[in-house]
């Protein structure tokens, strides 16, 4: 299971490193640009998930290989550079949602191997998840995908759930990471095909009515002047908003 997990983990610093450059490439930054984008996305979360466990050292610090992966993959993208730079726009948001589902669902592990709570452990798959993308798409100008309407932190607290109730339970490992992982990336994937997204809270300005006509379609007495009201609403994002890969880049 050890060697699982360790190899599942690497798996998860490729993709998202990949995502990294693949962002690097359409803001025009140069190599040394995409191996900060790659790295940060391939160990940011991770490094955060240790610094707040307290595991000393850092996982990339105690196995360097870590840092070998990230830059053997920026080499190769740089040397496939035109077909990275070609890659379909929806290429991004899927090997985003592949690392999303992969890092939740070890960084839950982690946490659960050192005897956290099962929320604690849900918070640190999350971080594992999100932290590393939250910080490639600020030094990209982009706004957070987690700080957005569409399903991306839910669909990994809902992986983290998932994890978390079936070790509780004793199940098989390699059925518990199947489902977190399938739970994650279903969500993920299922939000970027059909565009859902989650409501969010707005305040909306609500004008006084008009006032009504008599007859001969004349206004009547106007009644005395009200201010114009605030409500919280919820508002959906229209299917046709912006995704991860449609984003004006």
């Amino acid at each position: 299971m050890t060697s699982m997990v360790y190899w599942l983990d690497m798996a998860g610093v490729i993709v998202f490193a990949l995502s990294g450059v693949i962002l690097a490439c359409r803001s025009r930054m140069d190599p040394f640009g995409m191996l900060v984008l790659a790295a940060v996305t391939g160990i940011g979360g991770g490094t955060l998930r240790d610094l707040v466990l307290g595991v000393r050292p850092v996982f990339w610090v105690a196995d360097p290989t870590y840092l070998w992966v990230i830059l053997a993959t920026v080499g190769v993208s740089i040397i496939g550079f035109h077909y990275i730079h070609r890659l379909s726009r929806i290429f991004l948001p899927v090997a985003d949602a592949f690392g999303l589902a992969l890092f939740t669902a070890i960084g839950t592990h982690k946490a659960l191997q050192l005897d956290t709570p099962g929320a604690v452990a849900v918070l640190m798959g999350l971080l594992t998840g999100v932290a590393g993308g939250m910080v490639r798409d600020v030094l990209a100008h982009q706004v957070p995908m987690v700080l957005r309407q569409e399903i991306y932190a839910t669909a990994s607290i809902a992986g983290g759930i998932t994890y978390v109730v079936l070790y509780g339970l004793e199940a098989p490992w390699a059925l518990t990471i199947s489902l977190a992982l399938l739970m994650t990336l279903g969500l993920r994937l299922a939000a970027i095909y059909w565009r859902l997204s989650l409501p969010v809270f707005a305040w909306v300005e609500i004008a006084p009515p008009a006032p009504a006509k008599d007859e001969a379609g004349h206004d009547e007495t106007p009644p005395p002047p009200t201010r114009t009201k605030a409500r919280v609403r919820m508002i959906r994002q229209k299917r046709g908003g912006n995704s991860r890969g449609e984003r004006d880049e």
